[in-house]
């Protein structure tokens, strides 16, 4: 007996969507982007040597700035994920 192939017939169901709409995935890039910035933002700069304490590890931009667009990020993506498609 002959078993069928998938195929793109679909009769009697709701054709196939995807999970995400172009919207979410625009928001999806744009709290990516901001993630991928407050990592870079935390991370680099300071002393030259080892030997040398540098101050600049405690400045404005990487203690409160960076975790604030990482957070803000975790928050886009959070949305991106859980926004409906507009019911046509």
């Amino acid at each position: 007996m002959a078993q069928k192939k998938p195929g793109k017939e679909n009769k009697g169901h709701a054709p196939m969507q995807f999970a995400f709409q172009r919207e979410n995935y625009i928001y999806m890039f744009i709290g990516l982007g901001l993630l991928v910035l407050g990592f870079l933002i935390m991370i680099g700069g300071g002393s030259d040597t080892t030997t040398k304490f540098s101050p600049s590890i405690f400045d404005f931009r990487r203690l409160t700035l960076a975790p604030i667009l990482i957070l803000a990020g975790y928050g886009v993506e959070l949305y991106a994920i859980m926004k409906r498609p507009k019911e046509k």
